[in-house]
This record gives C-alpha cells, sequence and structure tokens, in this order.
C-alpha cells in the first residue's frame, strides 16, 4: 500500500471516531456517548503526561545524600572538592562553577523501600520541590529512579561493547524525544498513548477528545486510528479565530467552510481536506459549548478572564522572587477543564490520555538559575493541578482517577561541564496521584561512588562523564502505567516492543493500585 493511500486510510478511520462520518461505526459512537452520560462516573481514567522537553538533571532533581553518595555527587559537581575523590590531579580544575547543591537547601525525604532496594540510602529533593515534596510525604506520590530506553537487561560492560544491542541514537534530542514517545526514533508516527486509547477509546462517547495535546504537538498522542485533538495554549483553537477570518479575510474564511461543506468529490486531497477541515469545526462547535469557563474554581479565579493575570497560575521566579505566568500550570488548567467537561453527552470520556511541555531543560550552561526556575514552574504547576483534582465538581475524588507522570529525553551527565551539564540516559521520574503507592523509591537508585579522575566512574550504573545506565526500562514504566489505565495485556505487550527481553515479575514496577 503506498504513502498516499496509507494517509488517505488513516484520516478516514480518524474521522470516523471523531463522529465525523455517517458510517455504523460512528453512529454507535454516537449512540454510546449517550449512554456513557447516564452511566456512574467512577470510572474514569486519565493519564497526564508532563514533558520536559531538553533533558532533565535528575542528578540534581532527587540527590542522594548518604555519606558515601553525597561524597561523589558533591565532589563531582564542585570542581572546589573534585581532587578530594580524583586519584589524580587531571581533572580537578576543569570546571568552574559549582553544579551542587548546598545539603542545608535540600528537602529531605524518607522512603518505604518496600523493595528493599534502597536500604542504607538517604534521598533528598531539589529545594524548589517543596509542594512534590507534601504529595509524596502524603503517599500519593513516588519517584521511579533511573528510567531510560532499553533493548534489554544491560550491564555496565555490556554497554560497553559494541556489538551489544542499545537503543539507536542515544544522546539526540528528536530521536530520544521520539523514542520516550513511541520507541521509535525520529519519524514515528504514533506513540503509546494513542496507542493505549486504540484500545481503550471505545469506552468513550466521541473518540475525537480521546488523546489531548495542549500545545505543541506530540507523536505520543497519536494511535494507529486516534488522531491526537491540539488545543491551544490559551483555549480552543477557531477555524477563523476570534475575528472569523483567516488571513484577515472574512471571505477567504467563508470560503474553506463552504469548500468543507461540499458534497463528497472523487478527489482524494479534497475528501482528506473535508475530512480535517470539518472535525476543526466539530471540535470548535462541541467545545464552546462544553468547556466549562477559565474562571470558575476550582481552576481558575471568579471574575479573572485571562490566564495571564490569574494568580492561581503564577509561580515565585526563585532567582528574582518575582510573580510571574507559569506556562505549565495553564496548560494543566486547560487539562482540569477538559477532565470537568468529560460527563456532557456530545463528549462522553470514560478514558483520555493528556500530553503538556515544559522546554528549557537542556542546560549546558547556566544550569544552577535556569534548573532552580524550571523546577519552580513545575512544582508550582504539579501543586496547582493536584488541588484542582481535589476540588472538582462532583462526589468522585478525581485524584484517584488521574495519574500524573513525568518523561523526559534523557537524563544529563553528573559531571560538571564548567557551568553545565551535557546529555546523559536515565532519569528519575515523579508519577503522582491518589492512585500512586506512594512515599517510596521505585528501582534501586544508582550507586554513587569515586571517579578516577579522567571522568570513569567505578559504580557500574554511572557510565562516562557519571551518565547513568538506565536499570528500569522505558517498556517497564510504560506497561505499569497501561496496566492502571486498564489496557489489555495484549495490548500492553504490542505497545512494549521490547518488553518481551525482561523477566515477566518486573514488567509491572508496582507504583500504581
Amino acid at each position: 500500500m503506498s504513502r498516499f493511500h496509507q494517509r488517505r486510510d488513516f484520516l478516514r478511520h480518524g474521522a470516523a471516531l471523531g463522529g465525523l462520518a455517517a458510517t455504523p461505526w460512528g453512529l454507535n459512537l454516537a449512540h454510546l456517548g449517550q449512554a456513557v452520560a447516564q452511566t456512574t462516573t467512577s470510572d474514569y481514567k486519565a493519564l497526564v503526561c508532563i514533558f520536559l522537553s531538553g533533558g532533565n538533571d535528575a542528578h540534581n532533581t532527587v540527590i542522594p545524600t548518604d555519606a558515601v553518595s553525597w561524597r561523589c555527587y558533591q565532589g563531582t559537581r564542585d570542581p572546589a572538592l573534585r581532587a578530594a575523590l580524583a586519584q589524580t590531579q587531571a581533572d580537578a580544575t576543569a570546571s568552574t562553577s559549582s553544579l551542587a547543591l548546598p545539603q542545608s537547601s535540600l528537602l529531605g525525604i524518607t522512603h518505604a523501600n518496600k523493595a528493599g532496594l534502597n536500604t542504607g540510602r538517604t534521598f533528598a529533593l531539589n529545594p524548589q520541590l517543596k509542594q512534590i515534596k507534601q504529595i509524596y510525604a502524603s503517599g500519593k506520590a513516588a519517584i521511579v529512579a533511573n528510567v531510560g530506553p532499553l533493548i534489554r537487561p544491560t550491564a555496565k560492560y555490556e554497554a560497553l561493547t559494541p556489538s551489544f544491542p542499545l537503543p539507536a541514537k542515544l544522546y539526540s534530542h528528536n530521536d530520544q524525544t521520539s523514542t520516550w514517545q513511541s520507541f521509535q526514533t525520529e519519524g514515528a508516527t504514533g506513540g503509546w498513548g494513542g496507542r493505549f486509547m486504540d484500545s481503550l477509546g471505545v469506552s468513550n462517547g466521541n473518540g475525537m477528545f480521546s488523546a489531548v495535546g495542549v500545545g505543541a504537538p506530540a507523536v505520543w498522542l497519536a494511535g494507529n486510528a486516534v488522531i491526537p485533538y491540539q488545543i491551544g495554549n490559551a483555549g480552543v483553537f477557531t477555524l477563523g479565530g476570534e475575528t472569523g477570518s483567516i488571513l484577515g479575510s472574512a471571505a477567504l474564511y467563508q470560503g474553506v467552510r463552504t469548500a468543507a461543506g461540499l458534497a463528497a468529490s472523487n478527489d482524494p486531497f479534497a475528501q482528506d481536506y473535508a475530512r480535517v477541515i470539518n472535525r476543526a469545526i466539530s471540535a470548535e462547535t462541541i467545545l464552546k459549548a462544553a468547556l466549562p469557563a477559565s474562571s470558575m474554581a476550582p481552576w481558575g479565579t471568579a471574575g479573572v478572564t485571562a490566564q495571564a493575570t490569574d494568580p492561581l497560575l503564577k509561580y515565585t521566579n526563585p532567582n528574582t522572587q518575582v510573580s510571574a505566568f507559569n506556562p505549565l500550570a495553564a496548560q494543566l488548567q486547560l487539562v482540569a477543564r477538559m477532565i470537568a467537561a468529560r460527563n456532557d453527552s456530545r463528549i462522553g470520556a470514560k478514558r483520555q490520555v493528556f500530553m503538556v511541555q515544559l522546554g528549557g531543560f537542556d542546560t549546558h550552561s547556566n544550569q544552577m538559575t535556569q534548573h532552580a526556575d524550571l523546577l519552580a514552574k513545575l512544582d508550582h504547576a504539579i501543586g496547582y493541578f493536584y488541588n484542582v483534582l481535589g476540588n472538582m465538581p462532583g462526589s468522585v475524588n478525581m485524584r484517584s482517577q488521574v495519574t500524573t507522570f513525568t518523561a523526559s529525553e534523557f537524563g544529563r551527565a553528573l559531571l560538571n561541564n564548567g557551568d553545565g551539564t551535557d546529555h546523559g540516559w536515565g532519569g528519575h521520574h515523579f508519577v503522582i496521584g491518589d492512585a500512586v503507592k506512594g512515599a517510596d523509591v521505585y528501582g534501586a537508585y544508582p550507586d554513587f561512588r569515586a571517579f578516577d579522575g579522567e571522568g570513569d566512574f567505578y559504580s557500574q550504573d554511572l557510565l562516562a562523564g557519571g551518565i547513568l545506565l538506565p536499570q528500569i526500562s522505558l517498556d517497564q514504566y510504560v506497561y505499569t502505567l497501561g496496566r492502571w489505565m486498564g489496557v489489555a495485556d495484549v495490548n500492553l505487550k504490542a505497545s512494549c516492543p521490547n518488553l518481551a527481553n525482561f523477566d515477566a515479575s518486573s514488567h509491572n514496577i508496582g507504583f500504581l493500585g
């Protein structure tokens, strides 16, 4: 089948899922939407992915504080102390500024150590993560340590063996972003979030809103049948904007509307065009009627219609102590409003996936200032969203039905490059929600030991430069999230291409009930 015909069939199927085609499948979904509206909402579940674009420095997000680990962390990141760890002096003065957080500033946490993998270890969070710490301490957030893409379990000596199978194009932003979202390098057309909804979307009255992205598009949301719905940072995309015009022309806007409404053409391009435009018009019409106002509590402040001026969407920049608009919180406000609209008969959502993104994590320089600000935004946004979910209208606790998790294309190297850090591999991630078995660190936190002064570490978990060799595979992370969502095992295994290479007993990491 040609690429052209594949695209045509994909769009045709997507239009049917969106309720835009008068087919038996489309009619069945329309009837299902009415049924969903009449049944209990307690079965609703959603995954919300917060993608930290650029590669978050996990080493300064979750910090080991036991004596041996702290000595390695501090000595590696602080040039003034590097010589104390190095067996030679060659690398002792290579860096010019410290990337080691002061121990007195860290937010200490305890961990249940249910799996017994972190005995004798102590941990702390970055000082900007105050709200995440509170949620973690309440047992509603967990840390998943050292996650990354793997083909199979990989020991350090194997990772250094040229013939050993490793994920393609490690350390490349575009390729690893795509790998995290789709298990394929750049050029992938579908991701595991969308594939989850391929199997779960039949529960939804209107498949158009099964996979929703706020702001930048993401391959994670696209399935084989499910087409992502993209919503703007400030609200619903409208075909003609607020003025009912395209490129300033009302006539052009009307012409587009007219062309989309013409009888079916034999021209496949015209058919695709009409489907896309009609889908956009249909979504715009539905959401304008169903989406609650941004100024409504609990997600907004009464009387404040502009996101940029809503005090709930403002955080404090730790570098300037100035209150500023938080774009990530604004994205999550839209997610909350979409969740609030789930029971509208025109939407009828029982399962949904959402993606929001925060960029700027490629901290090769000016890391201490830049990273502090980014984590302050992340912390405020997660705290805001968790509070909103706990106060949503209705009798159902949405905190137990919405699980939020972080992802990033890679972690960063432990070694200080002068004023920042270089690309890494594994990283640590947060999972938040009342369904989470929290207050624990899942997976063995990496072993920190001294390095040889040339950038090589004695630890089996640290490659050259202090790059984390993942011990939990992306497949296992994804599998655990999918099990909670209710994705059938056969579909989970199809979505996680490397899962069969890992022992079946380890597929479910266990951080979700």
